[in-house]
């Protein structure tokens, strides 16, 4: 096969690993918030106490879970991009 007729590598990952990315974020948000909530209830806190725990929660619990979602999604690139080097011949040791 020539040069010119594959199709360039990119870095941007695939449709579905971007979906489950979100899908994790979401469900991290959600697991955050209900922890957050449910510390500030045991904790005897109002109802406005209860919801700034579970929005403190949920906002730290999806940044966290972006963050590791960005390194999978990252990592799925690098080595993606690793294999078709070895497949090509040109990789390097």
């Amino acid at each position: 096969m020539s040069e010119a007729s594959r199709s360039p590598l990119s870095a941007l990952p695939s449709p579905a690993a971007r979906a489950v990315a979100f899908a994790s974020i979401l469900l991290g948000g959600l697991a955050g918030g209900l922890i957050g909530y449910g510390f500030m209830d045991l904790s005897g806190g109002s109802s406005v106490g209860n919801a700034v725990g579970a929005l403190v929660g949920a906002v730290v619990a999806a940044g966290g879970t972006a963050v590791i979602a960005v390194l999978v999604l990252r990592a799925m690139g690098e080595w993606r991009e690793i294999s078709a080097r070895q497949q090509a011949g040109t990789g390097r040791s």
